[in-house]
């Protein structure tokens, strides 16, 4: 059995660059752009009992991550607008864990999600791919220690964060030999 950090963490914590540059923004938004249909392609084909299956001991299901991906790219598209139009805003943060428990999250098709995702992230996409060097030091402040994240570094976040939950479910996928 792996050890259950690296099942939890599979490629690792975020670990944004001091001096961001225009390459880590295009690979990042080039991850963004090309999630949706990674992730459809994933899991297209699961079986209802692969989407019920954990991707570690007391994870959450192949269902809740997809659902959990949508629910959080759709903060995080919101999180940009805030801090593209608003001065120094300070977001509201979700409780992710409570969110992922509901009824929606437990035992929704997870083509709804999906279908959410490759919506959203086409917005946020031809969003970013329009931003100046300028928008991406505006920012806004997350509650949890009042820190601030530029929109570069959030580009950043969110790039890891497609590729962290994809690698759960690549991972788990790969241990199960779907």
């Amino acid at each position: 059995m792996e050890n259950l950090d690296d099942l939890r963490y599979p490629i690792g914590h975020f670990e944004c660059p001091e001096n961001i540059s225009q390459t880590h923004i295009s690979d990042w938004i080039e991850t963004l752009e090309t999630l949706p249909k990674r992730l459809e392609n994933l899991v297209q084909h699961f079986s209802v009992e692969h989407l019920e299956t954990p991707y570690r001991p007391g994870g959450w299901t192949v269902r809740q991550v997809v659902h959990h991906i949508a629910d959080s790219h759709h903060h995080s598209y919101t999180r940009f607008k805030w801090a593209l139009t608003e001065e120094q805003p300070l977001i509201k943060a979700y409780e992710e864990k409570d969110w992922s428990n509901l009824f929606d999250a437990r035992t929704a098709p997870i083509q709804l999600s999906l279908d959410h995702i490759k919506a959203l992230h086409a917005k946020l996409v031809y969003l970013l791919k329009g931003l100046s060097p300028e928008n991406m030091k505006s920012f806004y402040i997350h509650p949890e220690g009042k820190v601030k994240v530029t929109v570069a570094e959030n580009i950043g976040k969110y790039a890891w964060h497609s590729n962290h939950h994809y690698a759960h479910i690549k991972n788990l996928a790969k241990r199960m030999g779907w």
